[in-house]
C-alpha cells in the first residue's frame, strides 16, 4: 500500500496543530512545517512528527523542503492571519504567490491531492446569510471591492481548482467559518469573553444579536483530515450546523462560568458592514464528505474554558 505523506504547511498554528493528530488517527506520515522563529517553541500536538522549519516565501527554501520530503498529500494553512492585520495586509497578496509557487512544486515532487484553506471572508457578506459553495455570490461581485484577504483568497481558490484541471491533480479548497478552542489567539471574540470572565472583570460585548457558526478547532482540523483523505474536489463550507448569536454565546460562556452577571451587551458598537446572519450550507460537508464534528457547542466551550483556566487566564493578562 502507498505511503500517504502530508505536508502540513502552517502546523504551529492555531488549526494546523489541530489537523496533525486526526491525519495521523487517518495513517498519514506527517510532515509538519513551521515558520524558522517557530522552530524553538515546536507545539506538544507535533512531538509525534517530523517537523521541518521553513521560510514558505523563499521559493529556493520550498524547492528544497519537497525534494527532501516528496509528499503525496498537501494540507496549506501558512497565511498572514494576524487579528486587526491579516484583513488589509499587503502580505496576502506575497501568501498568493508563494501559495501558487508551493503548489507547482508540489506538483513536480509527485504530489496526487492538495487541500487549502479559504475562509468565509470570500463571500459577498452584503447578499448572503447561508452561504453555498457554488451558488452564493463571492466577495469580488459585491459592489464594493473585497478586502485585500477575500480577493487573495478567492484568487487562490481559482488558482487551485484550474491547477488541478490542468495538472491531473486533485485538489479541494476549505472555506472555514468561525472557530474556536484552545491555542487561539486572546485578542479574539471567544477567548476575550472567557478571559475577562475569569479574572471576574465585565466582559464588554457589542449588541450580540449577529448570528454564526462556531466550531471548536479540535473538529475544524479533523474535517480538513477528512477532507484531505476523501476524492471530493472543489470548495467545500467547514462550520457547524449549530447556529448561535454572538449574544447567546456570550451568555453561554458566563453561564458556564457562573458569571452571567458580568457579560454586557450592548457596551460596544458592532463592526460596521456585519452581516445579522453569516452561516454556512453543510450539505457538502455532511453529505457528500459524510463528516460530522465531535464537539457540541456546550462541550466545545467547557474544553476551551478549561484550557485558558490551565494558562493561568484568571490573573491578570497585560493587554
Amino acid at each position: 500500500m502507498p505511503v500517504k505523506r502530508v505536508l502540513v504547511s502552517g502546523a504551529g498554528g492555531f488549526i494546523g496543530r489541530a489537523s496533525v493528530p486526526a491525519l495521523q488517527a487517518l495513517g498519514y506520515e506527517v510532515h509538519a512545517v513551521v515558520s524558522p522563529g517557530g522552530a524553538a517553541r515546536v507545539p506538544a500536538e507535533l512531538a509525534p512528527t517530523t517537523v521541518h522549519a521553513a521560510d514558505l516565501l523563499d521559493g529556493a527554501a520550498v524547492a528544497a523542503l519537497l525534494a527532501a520530503i516528496e509528499p503525496s498529500h498537501l494540507l496549506h494553512f501558512a497565511w498572514v492571519a494576524t487579528p486587526g492585520v491579516y484583513w488589509t495586509s499587503p502580505d496576502n497578496a506575497r501568501w498568493l504567490a508563494a501559495s501558487e509557487l508551493l503548489l507547482g512544486v508540489f506538483r513536480r515532487s509527485g504530489g496526487i491531492r492538495a487541500v487549502m484553506a479559504g475562509s468565509c471572508a470570500e463571500y459577498d457578506w452584503s447578499r448572503v446569510e447561508v452561504c453555498h459553495e457554488t451558488s452564493s455570490p463571492l466577495a469580488t461581485q459585491a459592489a464594493s471591492p473585497p478586502t485585500p484577504y477575500a480577493a487573495a483568497k478567492i484568487a487562490m481558490q481559482e488558482s487551485l481548482e484550474s491547477f488541478g484541471r490542468k495538472s491531473g491533480i486533485s485538489t479541494a479548497w476549505g472555506r472555514i467559518f468561525f472557530q474556536y478552542g484552545p491555542h487561539e489567539n486572546a485578542a479574539r471574540l471567544v477567548p476575550t469573553i472567557i478571559i475577562s470572565l475569569l479574572q471576574n472583570r465585565e466582559a464588554l460585548c457589542s449588541h450580540g444579536r449577529q448570528v454564526r457558526s462556531f466550531l471548536h478547532v479540535a473538529d475544524v482540523g479533523a474535517a480538513f483530515a477528512a477532507l484531505l483523505d476523501s476524492r471530493l474536489v472543489g470548495p467545500v463550507n467547514v462550520g457547524s450546523g449549530e447556529a448561535v448569536s454572538i449574544g447567546e454565546l456570550a451568555l453561554r460562556i458566563g453561564a458556564q462560568l457562573g458569571r452571567r452577571d458580568l457579560v454586557r451587551l450592548g457596551a460596544k458598537s458592532a463592526p460596521p458592514g456585519e452581516p445579522a446572519v453569516l452561516i454556512p450550507d453543510l450539505k457538502r460537508l455532511t453529505q457528500e464528505l459524510g463528516w460530522q464534528p465531535r464537539f457540541t457547542l456546550e462541550a466545545g466551550l467547557a474544553d476551551t474554558i478549561a484550557w485558558w483556566r490551565g494558562q493561568d487566564a484568571g490573573k491578570k493578562i497585560a493587554p
